[in-house]
């Protein structure tokens, strides 16, 4: 997530700058077979107009799912951390007296499953762009956790020797996880150290952490349906292509009767690298957001809220060694 005030100019200009520089080429190549005497290159603008129309509103519906499915994915993370805090003091108070250790190793379990949702949730998948170039440039701006430490090594500040190696051999490893909360859960019942109220509260909190999940799990395995983004693309192609030959008369006519006849050509080219830009980049914006788990700087910070409640819980606990807050690097943080 983007912690600034506002993307720089220079910063946005140098993130687009490939797609300016195949802008440029598209429009001085029909520029320059103009100037030369190939007037039958020029095509009526008409057409071309109709044809952005269509692209404005499917670039459109398009970044307006895309922040659908980001915000959806900020609003799971919400719930999780007023769901964790609720489950943190109501384990503390309903078994603090009777078993402290129990409710010790149920918070460090808390933050394994933080974790290791965190870690499944930034595995890649073949429709996302943080591998892209465009992407992959600007990631080099900060650092994303998942990628530079395993998830064994950040399981075991959490967990026994022996839970980690069976949450190791399995494939979900935060629904398991959540499955030995209940477990742990359904023991102290047994053993008369919570009561039935006690125990419908505690077990309310893990269904709606296993709902969160499966909402977040849902988003990141379903992408923004193939279909709509292939023709978005293809149409947008085709519209950047188009325009400078759809200037070309228009910009040539403008000089006509003055000393600069012939030469108001040129301005084919900047004119319509700025109407291409504009249509490229709203899309650029909209790809950016649509998978909002990936780790590129417009995604929800996990890595960053899922510390934020093991401090808070922590605390809960009056532990004096709280890790430090995930501060931005660049402005971004994750």
């Amino acid at each position: 997530m983007h912690s600034g005030k506002r993307f720089g100019a220079r910063e946005f200009i140098n993130w687009t700058r490939r797609s300016i520089y195949a802008l440029i080429v598209l429009a001085a190549i029909p520029t320059i077979l103009y100037f030369l005497g190939w007037k039958f290159l020029s095509v009526p603008w008409q057409p071309i107009a109709i044809m952005g129309t269509a692209v404005a509103f499917i670039v459109g519906f398009k970044n307006n799912a895309s922040y659908s499915r980001l915000w959806e994915a900020r609003q799971i993370y919400g719930a999780i951390i007023n769901d964790s805090r609720s489950f943190g003091y109501i384990v503390r108070d309903s078994l603090n007296g009777k078993d402290p250790g129990k409710v010790k190793e149920m918070f460090l379990r808390h933050y394994a499953w933080l974790t290791a949702l965190r870690f499944q949730l930034r595995e890649p998948r073949v429709w996302e762009n943080t591998g892209t170039a465009q992407f992959d440039e600007y990631a080099k701006k900060y650092d994303i956790p998942e990628r530079l430490s395993k998830l064994d090594d950040e399981l075991k500040k959490y967990l026994s020797e022996t839970e980690l190696q069976y949450i190791l051999s399995k494939k979900n490893r935060a629904t398991q996880l959540m499955a030995r909360q209940s477990k742990e859960l359904s023991e102290a019942y047994e053993k008369g150290e919570i009561n039935d109220f006690q125990w419908t509260q505690i077990n309310q909190q893990l269904v709606k952490f296993t709902d969160s999940q499966g909402k977040a799990e849902r988003i990141k395995n379903f992408p923004y349906p193939r279909n709509f983004s292939s023709i978005t693309t293809y149409l947008l192609l085709l519209f950047i292509v188009f325009v400078p030959f759809g200037l070309l008369k228009e910009f040539d006519k403008l000089g006509e009767g003055s000393m600069v006849e012939g030469w108001t050509i040129w301005f084919n080219i900047p004119f319509s690298l700025l109407v291409t830009w504009c249509f490229h980049t709203l899309d650029s914006v909209g790809e950016a957001s649509v998978n909002p788990f990936e780790g590129s700087a417009n995604d929800v910070p996990i890595t960053q809220i899922s510390r934020t409640i093991e401090i808070d819980m922590r605390d809960m606990l009056d532990e004096t060694d709280l890790p430090p807050a995930i501060t931005p690097k660049n402005n971004i943080v994750l």
